[in-house]
């Protein structure tokens, strides 16, 4: 099982139907589709849910609601509560990077919770005593307090990076062996003269500086052959004006 499966967003006392919608697409992108709601406001706009939610509209639907946080976490082992606040029961919290092995280390075994306040107040110490970890986003002391929808796609992109499931692409290239570097700076060489680009008294120099900015980054073959052609084709160039000219 994957324990992306297993991990549960709870959200106490939700007021708004932009921020629901846009936190059940976070957790789309981020791979987990437990959704639970304690007490939302009966005032929410749910149309407004649904337009942000966008192709995450199946988490809004399949939500979970209930009267108190305690029910939404009664099944879960691990819950993380998250609190922008300090004070004595809060200021032993850990970052969401820390937080995130922990969820899904217990999420192998039992469901685990990643629960926010609402966004007018924030957690009160009722809801946080159900914790077994505090999670602090980290931010500046000017303004320490985030947007309810960006404090779940934090905590939610720190749990998917942990799971590893992302696997970045490949490059499809080899890099370029020694050889074929020294032929394109060859054809630059001579295309830079041919363009008067610089004195051939100055081309070793100046050919120094631009092996210097190729070598910040490894090129492929691929890279290696369109630096190749636009050397080619400057040369071309600079050859066909000397003959208009002759």
């Amino acid at each position: 099982m994957n324990p992306l499966d297993n991990i549960r967003i709870v959200l106490i006392k939700p007021l708004y139907g932009g921020n629901l919608g846009s936190i059940c697409r976070a957790m789309m992108n981020m791979g987990i589709s437990d959704l639970a709601l304690v007490n939302p406001n009966p005032a929410m706009d749910w149309d407004q849910a649904e337009r942000m939610a966008m192709h995450s509209k199946s988490i809004l639907a399949e939500r979970k609601q209930f009267s108190t946080a305690a029910e939404a976490v009664a099944d879960c082992g691990l819950v993380a509560a998250t609190s922008a606040r300090t004070g004595f029961y809060r200021d032993h919290s850990i970052s969401p990077r820390e937080a995130a092995p922990r969820l899904l280390q217990a999420a192998n075994t039992r469901p685990a919770a990643l629960m926010f306040g609402p966004e007018d107040k924030g957690m009160d110490n009722d809801d946080l005593s159900l914790a077994t970890h505090i999670v602090r986003i980290p931010s500046t002391d000017e303004y320490s307090s985030l947007n309810l929808a960006q404090a779940v796609m934090v905590c939610c992109y720190e749990t998917y990076l942990a799971s590893e499931e992302f696997e970045p692409a490949e490059e499809r290239y080899p890099q370029a062996a020694s050889e074929l570097r020294e032929r394109m700076f060859a054809m630059w060489r001579a295309a830079l003269l041919d363009v008067d680009f610089m004195p051939p008294e100055k081309a070793d120099h100046m050919m120094m500086g631009l092996r210097r900015i190729f070598s910040r980054g490894p090129l492929t073959t691929a890279d290696i052959k369109i630096l190749m052609g636009m050397a080619r084709q400057t040369q071309w160039a600079a050859n066909q004006s000397q003959n208009d000219q002759d």
